[in-house]
């Protein structure tokens, strides 16, 4: 499974909330009560040998709005649990992002993936 697809399964299987490229809401469109952001920071090469990248690491920034605020501070800290059994590294406990609606609180979380090549002799 590709990185991006397992970071928005996950989120979706767990929560039920819609998981959003952050940006792509059209400006019209109200906002969900409660939904997750995502957004690829960057993608690194890394574990270099035989002149060949073995490694990439995958960076986002993990995004939750809600209009309930205990929403907010609960399911984000649930999502770094349940994202860590996946796989992905997740330091720290968030911190506060801006809403675009005044209804909306939000808070984010940076998380890394570091997904290997597969050894094609194996």
């Amino acid at each position: 499974m590709r990185v991006k697809e397992l970071l928005v399964s996950t989120l979706i299987d767990e929560f039920n909330y819609p998981v959003i490229l952050q940006g792509s809401m059209p400006e019209d469109e109200a906002y969900p009560d409660s939904f997750f952001t995502y957004f690829n920071n960057d993608t690194s090469d890394d574990e270099y040998y035989d002149n060949e990248e073995h490694m990439t690491i995958w960076d986002f920034d993990l995004n939750i709005y809600s209009n309930d605020p205990d929403v907010v501070d609960t399911a984000l800290v649930e999502a770094k649990k349940i994202l860590k059994t996946k796989g992905f590294i997740i330091d720290g406990k968030g911190y506060d992002v801006i809403s675009d609606e005044p209804t909306h609180t939000g808070r984010g979380i940076n998380i890394l993936y570091m997904e290997r090549e597969e050894n094609d002799d194996e």
